[in-house]
């Protein structure tokens, strides 16, 4: 590299790296309440249940949700509550109402609606990748809608009224879900996440809230709503999320150009296990085909698709597993079946030499 300063190749290298393989889900979520009602946590369980009642059939009436499906919270049980937080639809707040709670989830999923959870509404629109601008546009639609069949709460000087002061103001939350292994295994995620809480963002692990990062996955998010608008939010996450990126995509780039053995030996160590272990939590599952993940991605895992490894992150967890069987199982017999599932699917995977 004899005439290139220090940082050049892997400049020129990062370019391999996907926007979409570093940025695995985007979400946007409005918190609206309806005026002159108590917010959930302060009403009574016959408010709630009329509210509920309410709002259901507010949103019926929405073009954005025709052909949804809506979920009673009290009629849920436990392994369908995991279900559903594992795939992002509900929070641990929600998972845990019942009478006088409920979901409203869009025939293709992307649009989940959660009522009474900490607000009246919190309305969500969940898509992979990075799709900020397309997702506001959707659910900015439906909000309009549902406006001109409920009157929210609303202060001209505020903004829309919220149970949580952070969210006071538009009500938006803009989040990105991260996929950061090369900045990990640089010893630089620390700093990169310091960075952004400076900036006012907030940085969540893979569960959302007080969560940890499992698999290198890193939800950034802003922390305020009150005194930008909704494009201004988008925007500002959009150049964030734009910066992240590329830290990311250089961190991969040098590890190629001067860790290569380093990287080889994180990745076949991970593969090594996942194909060959009788016994696997959660968590270790997910760490391992993180690793699993940015090998394909990078090119030096073959036969693996990296589209089955994210599908693996996903079915392997408690509920997924135990809706496929359909009946409950314990911590033991789901570690067992996770184990079987990872090794069947992985079975030609291999290292580059």
């Amino acid at each position: 590299m004899c005439g290139q300063p220090a940082g050049a190749a892997a400049d020129g290298l990062k370019a391999m790296f996907k926007e979409s393989e570093i940025i695995v889900s985007s979400r946007l979520r409005l918190a609206r309440n309806v005026k002159d009602f108590p917010f959930p946590g302060w009403a009574s369980e016959k408010e709630r249940v009329d509210m509920c009642g309410m709002l259901r059939a507010a949103l019926d009436k929405t073009n954005a949700l025709k052909g949804s499906l809506f979920v009673d919270m009290a009629q849920l049980q436990d392994t369908e509550r995991d279900l559903l937080k594992e795939r992002h639809l509900i929070s641990n707040e929600l998972s845990e109402r019942g009478q006088g709670s409920g979901l409203v989830v869009s025939v293709d999923e992307q649009m989940a609606i959660m009522i009474n959870e900490e607000d009246h509404l919190r309305m969500q629109m969940i898509s992979v990748g990075q799709k900020l601008p397309e997702a506001w546009e959707r659910l900015n639609a439906l909000d309009s809608e549902l406006e001109n069949q409920v009157e929210y709460a609303f202060s001209p000087r505020l903004g829309y009224i919220t149970a949580c002061p952070s969210n006071v103001g538009t009500g938006l939350r803009a989040s990105v879900m991260l996929h950061l292994p090369g900045l990990k295994l640089q010893e630089e995620v620390e700093p990169a996440i310091n960075g952004l809480e400076k900036l006012g963002l907030a940085v969540r692990g893979l569960w959302g809230e007080g969560s940890e990062a499992w698999g290198n996955m890193f939800q950034v998010s802003n922390l305020s709503s009150l005194g930008e608008s909704e494009e201004a939010i988008i925007a500002g996450m959009l150049r964030t999320i734009e910066e992240i990126v590329g830290h990311e995509g250089n961190a991969r780039a040098r590890l190629l150009e001067s860790k290569k053995t380093f990287l080889l030996d994180q990745v076949g160590r991970a593969l090594g296990v996942l194909r060959n272990a009788r016994i696997l939590s959660s968590r270790e599952a997910i760490e391992l085909l993180s690793l699993l993940r940015l090998g394909a991605e990078m090119d030096v895992v073959k036969h693996v698709d990296t589209g089955d490894v994210s599908q693996l992150m996903l079915l392997t967890q408690p509920g997924h597993l135990q809706k496929i069987v359909e009946t409950t199982l314990e911590a033991q017999e789901r570690d067992e079946m996770r184990a079987a599932m990872i090794r069947r699917r992985l079975g030609g995977a291999v290292v580059e030499e």
